[in-house]
């Protein structure tokens, strides 16, 4: 068998074949053994008739597609590996030359991973947020604190204000007449938190513990029950309970009681670290995901279609997974949400193709340096995995295979080369 193969852009390469008439022609005779059983000839039973007369009766051509699929098997695949061409899609094939006592002649074009030219990648400039922490967002943090300590204690010396949680009985009527869903007793409803029909809290302030109103609303033109909506109601309402929400005072105790502190300075001062600490991981994250778009928009690439595609494939996989795991169909929320499968993969198409052009520069560059990753790097990369499993180190590399392993010295490879490229990078002024 004679393979060539000529590189033909930087994404797609061209395989010529030339097979030997002798191998062709003992596929040609394995095809009239399969293709005997499906022809009838008259006077002949399925399966006995000679390959001579089925050729003379249909024409030669009709074992040509099975020989060719058997001879295709046998040597492309040999061909594609032992010339390491990295393959993305099925090949596109054109005969040159077939038939009984002539070599097989046959090109197979394929897509494969492409070429990429890296641009500059060390020493990139890009923009650094340097956020700073506000008091007002310290302040906010301390407030959350105080909240979750805060207790209901109940009001009998004052009306309902605005912030209180009123329990109620009330029964509403349009032109004297009860409608379906309109009374309830013992309901709790905070004023000020516009969950009831506008208009129905804001009559409650004032009101007394005990106390009986008659409350005037409207419901809204676009209330969900139609029969309701636009109309003219009045709810009778009684107020059985007033609770008032107390927070404690912020001062020494207050920072002892929920902290290891001992004043409210410290721990305010605490609470200003971790929101340091938070922004400044959150400006460093920024800085890498800007350091590698750059190095990625430096380069150049062109990406088989059948990539993307394939990259599209995995981001649909994943969502459809993550909604089986909500109890959901992929066919309901199709449907809910009026798209067709076309339509939902292109919402893909764009972060599938960045995602594919990331991975393709950044493994260049890994090449170009020679990024290697020690065990401990690849340990390390595992034992990521520990918190979620509840396993040790030495129990997860236990339960993993030689190719499992692989996959986490690709997650170290790809985490040493972000690193050499961020740290490389400059703070564009």
């Amino acid at each position: 068998m004679g393979a060539t193969v000529e590189k033909i852009s930087s994404n797609r390469v061209k395989i010529a074949f030339d097979i030997e008439a002798e191998r062709f022609d003992a596929a040609l005779e394995k095809a009239y053994l399969k293709v005997r059983n499906r022809v009838s000839i008259p006077g002949f039973r399925k399966g006995h008739a000679p390959r001579k007369l089925i050729e003379n009766y249909y024409g030669e051509g009709i074992l040509y597609e099975e020989a060719f699929d058997l001879v295709f098997d046998e040597v492309y695949g040999p061909a594609v590996e032992e010339n390491k061409i990295d393959v993305v899609d099925h090949p596109e094939i054109d005969v040159q030359q077939i038939g009984s006592g002539k070599n097989l002649q046959f090109t197979c074009t394929v897509y494969t991973v492409p070429d990429v030219k890296l641009g500059e990648y060390k020493g990139v400039a890009v923009k650094k947020e340097h956020t700073l922490v506000t008091d007002a967002e310290v302040d906010a943090k301390v407030e959350e604190a105080r909240r979750k300590q805060a207790t209901q204690e109940k009001v009998e010396d004052r009306a309902v204000r605005e912030g209180d949680t009123v329990n109620l009985d009330y029964a509403g009527s349009i032109d004297g007449v009860a409608f379906a869903g309109g009374t309830a007793q013992g309901q709790t409803l905070k004023i000020g938190s516009h969950t009831f029909i506008p208009g129905f809290e804001e009559q409650m302030v004032g009101m007394n513990l005990g106390e009986e109103k008659d409350l005037q609303v409207k419901f809204p033109e676009d209330y969900g029950a139609s029969d309701l909506a636009g109309k003219d109601a009045v709810f009778h309402v009684k107020v059985n309970e007033i609770t008032e929400e107390k927070v404690p005072e912020l001062d020494d105790e207050f920072a002892k009681d929920i902290s290891e502190f001992d004043t409210l300075d410290e721990y305010r001062a605490d609470i200003r670290k971790k929101l340091e600490a938070e922004a400044a991981a959150r400006d460093e994250d920024s800085f890498t995901n800007a350091v590698i778009e750059k190095v990625v928009s430096n380069a150049e690439v062109d990406i088989p279609d059948a990539m993307i595609e394939r990259q599209i494939d995995s981001m649909v996989r994943d969502f459809e997974y993550r909604l089986r795991a909500q109890g959901l169909k992929m066919e309901d929320f199709m449907k809910y949400t009026g798209q067709d499968e076309k339509q939902f993969r292109d919402t893909y198409r764009e972060q599938a193709e960045k995602s594919v052009r990331a991975h393709l520069v950044l493994s260049e560059i890994e090449k170009a340096e020679n990024i290697q990753a020690t065990d401990e790097e690849i340990d390390a990369e595992i034992a990521k995995l520990a918190p979620q499993t509840g396993k040790t180190l030495d129990e997860l590399k236990a339960t993993f295979t030689e190719n499992d392993r692989e996959y986490f010295k690709g997650d170290a490879v790809r985490e040493k080369a972000i690193k050499m490229l961020t740290a490389a990078a400059v703070e564009e002024q």
